[in-house]
């Protein structure tokens, strides 16, 4: 692809002016895509409030709603925009017409829009070449009066210029490695400038004052009041230039300082990182060593507001990170909270996820209520000298056979009843024990509190599961039972009265020693799986369908198995006992019988078919609940802290992006960019008639 304008360096003849180049593009705009085009009319459009002669035209005002990028724009106010402004108007007429417009975005298509903008922006003349006069007098007129001086007439300076003409002039590609290296010199030269006594040191009033010149954008207001006590590190009260320098390179490479932060806590066990780890990731994520001991500290320093020794979370690093961070009791008013209250909105959320968990579980369980029959009449009891079933293929053979397809479904009803208070108490006491666990700064639990979360979980869910389970157990036995002896299908109600209350919680302690270790092992699998496998919330990565359902199907698997002899133990107790199977007394006599009579083997019964079956039920179960979450979040959840940066935020287009670049280059030469471009008002053309469109 061919460039928008050709690169012109210090010693090219020049034949026609930027101005031209430029115009002659919107020439050739036809191969912009159309699609292209018209979003660029809609915007320009919806924006252009002045009309000349039938014509539309954008003052600044409005020319910065245009190109602007959306959302918080706290350090770089969108007024300061009205600085590109003047590279748009390449009439210098006061308006933006469509051509201009046209050209100015295809220019932010370019790779390299934001130097390209900021070398127009100080090629006054549009030669193509910017002399030294000209960079002095932009530089000059955009910075007040009570800046600290720069000297132009240095050796740095002379490097980059060649001669046209007798003239000293900077190309492009010069400008354009001269603006990178700027922001250093300025510091060196301010540093130089405010040690009068040229002892190696500033006061922390002008080591302030000259990062709020060249940084003040990038840095939050809570950093910019903590900037003096940079003298803290060292004894005396005063700053060196190796610090000064030290604390330049850390927010010059403020995204590759995230990226550590962010994947060293997260791959931290306690989610906490300290020097010693800041610096070892360091080491691992780079070629090079980025980072010397004195950055590391001053990063600490600030993260840990002067308590550079401890170890820190994300959310201490975001008054760094972002500078658009206020302090959480300046972010919103404070509201008192009562206790009662507090109270009664964690009720509400865990009611709101007790709902989710019953729609959850009830989709779970349909898809699975197959695999779920054929489990329960292959861990039956066997009548002596009969053997009802080979394997789970043989019994899912038998039980289509003697009952057909509806045979599969015989007593989903009340599973399905079941299933909802069954699940819907698991995952949320899982949630509510593993909420209060959490550390609220990191989000991590510790692994003793995830097997605490998960058998409490189990736990409580056999108040509801034991009742259930042994109705549908017989149920689902009948089927056979009616088949074999001709006797008469008996109803759920019928079974209910026929156990009374004390039976049906028969079988009960079987179903705590199945139900507290199956969720102590699954919950915390879960979790560790989506976070250290499939790497969730790892640079605010967001986990998918097939991910997802993955993590839950394989935490199933290895929690199903291991708590099958439980799981067979119960079925023995619950399902009624008929002529010629053995009786169970209890728990013990159950483990001890099935052992001596069929053998070790026959506790894992039906394992395989457990896996295939729970596998699945809690994948699909927990991916409904997870959707349902995101969907129908509940709207007045407390959510830990999160840090949103520019790395983890919704990207913008991709020219506001550009666009805002471009301006951040300009204010690193100097926070006042942009600041008098905002103020001004261009001359008022009496030819120009303004209406609203």
């Amino acid at each position: 692809m061919l460039p928008l304008l050709p690169t012109v360096h210090c010693d090219t003849q020049v034949n026609s002016s930027f101005a031209g180049s430029a115009l002659k593009t919107v020439r050739n705009v036809v191969a912009t895509p159309e699609s292209e085009l018209k979003r660029w009319r809609r915007v320009f459009d919806a924006n252009a409030k002045v009309v000349v002669n039938g014509e539309k035209y954008l003052d600044p005002e409005n020319f910065v709603n245009a190109i602007a990028p959306r959302g918080d724009l706290s350090k770089i106010g969108r007024a300061q925009f009205a600085i590109l402004f003047r590279v748009a108007d390449t009439s210098k007429r006061g308006l933006v017409s469509w051509d201009d417009f046209t050209v100015f975005e295809t220019i932010l298509k370019r790779p390299d829009a934001d130097y390209w903008i900021a070398f127009q922006y100080f090629d006054v003349d549009n030669s193509g070449t910017i002399s030294l006069e000209e960079f002095k007098n932009v530089f000059t007129a955009n910075v007040s009066s009570s800046a600290i001086p720069f000297d132009f007439d240095c050796d740095w300076v002379k490097l980059y210029l060649g001669k046209k003409n007798g003239t000293r002039v900077l190309g492009y590609n010069e400008f354009t490695q001269l603006m990178k290296g700027l922001q250093g010199e300025r510091v060196r030269q301010a540093f130089q400038y405010l040690d009068t006594d040229q002892d190696g040191f500033i006061k922390p009033d002008q080591f302030k004052q000259i990062i709020l010149e060249i940084a003040g954008h990038k840095l939050s207001d809570a950093v910019v009041e903590r900037l003096p006590t940079l003298c803290t590190l060292t004894p005396g009260g005063r700053i060196s230039y190796s610090e000064v320098v030290a604390f330049h390179n850390v927010f010059r490479e403020m995204d590759m300082v995230e990226r550590i932060i962010r994947e060293a806590t997260a791959k931290s066990k306690d989610g906490r990182i300290d020097q010693s780890d800041f610096l070892n990731h360091a080491s691992i994520s780079s070629r090079y060593s980025l980072f010397t001991p004195m950055e590391a500290s001053i990063i600490f320093h600030f993260a840990g507001r002067g308590s550079a020794e401890r170890r820190l979370a994300l959310v201490d690093f975001a008054q760094l990170l972002d500078p658009r961070w206020k302090a959480p009791h300046e972010e919103t008013e404070v509201k008192s909270v009562s206790t009662g209250m507090s109270f009664l909105n964690g009720f509400l959320q865990s009611a709101y996820n007790f709902v989710q968990g019953g729609f959850a579980g009830a989709f779970g369980a349909t898809i699975v209520y197959p695999i779920d029959m054929g489990v329960m009449q292959n861990q039956r009891s066997t009548v002596v000298g009969q053997m009802l079933y080979k394997n789970s293929l043989d019994c899912a053979r038998k039980i289509f056979r003697n009952e057909g397809f509806a045979g599969f479904y015989r007593g989903l009803g009340p599973q399905l009843i079941g299933v909802a208070p069954e699940k819907a108490i698991k995952l949320t006491v899982n949630d509510l024990v593993r909420g209060r666990a959490m550390d609220p700064e990191t989000g991590r639990i510790k692994l003793i509190w995830e097997l605490v979360a998960g058998g409490t979980a189990g736990g409580c869910q056999v108040v509801f599961t034991n009742p259930l389970e042994i109705v549908k157990i017989r149920l689902q036995v009948q089927g056979e039972t009616a088949r074999v002896e001709g006797a008469a299908p008996k109803g759920a109600v019928h079974i209910v009265r026929q156990l009374g209350v004390l039976g049906l919680y028969r079988g009960a302690s079987a179903c705590l020693l199945r139900d507290i270790p199956f969720s102590a092992i699954y919950f915390p699998v879960y979790s560790h799986l989506k976070k250290d496998v499939f790497h969730e919330g790892y640079n605010g990565k967001q986990l998918g369908f097939l991910e997802t359902l993955s993590a839950a199907a394989i935490a199933g698997m290895p929690a199903a198995y291991l708590t099958t002899p439980a799981d067979v133990v119960k079925t023995r107790l619950q399902v009624e006992a008929r002529k010629g199977q053995s009786h169970y007394k209890g728990l013990t006599d159950a483990f001890v019988k099935i052992y001596h009579e069929e053998g070790f083997k026959a506790l894992f019964k039906g394992g395989p078919a457990r896996v295939v079956r729970s596998s699945p039920q809690f994948g699909f179960t927990l991916l409904a609940y997870e959707y349902l979450h995101k969907l129908l979040p509940y709207p007045w959840e407390e959510k830990p802290p999160q840090v949103q940066t520019a790395l983890t935020s919704r990207q913008d287009d991709i020219s506001r992006i550009r666009a805002r670049n471009a301006l951040k280059i300009l204010l690193d030469v100097h926070g006042d960019f942009g600041r008098r471009a905002a103020k001004f008002t261009p001359p008022f053309a009496p030819a120009v008639s303004e209406k609203q469109a």
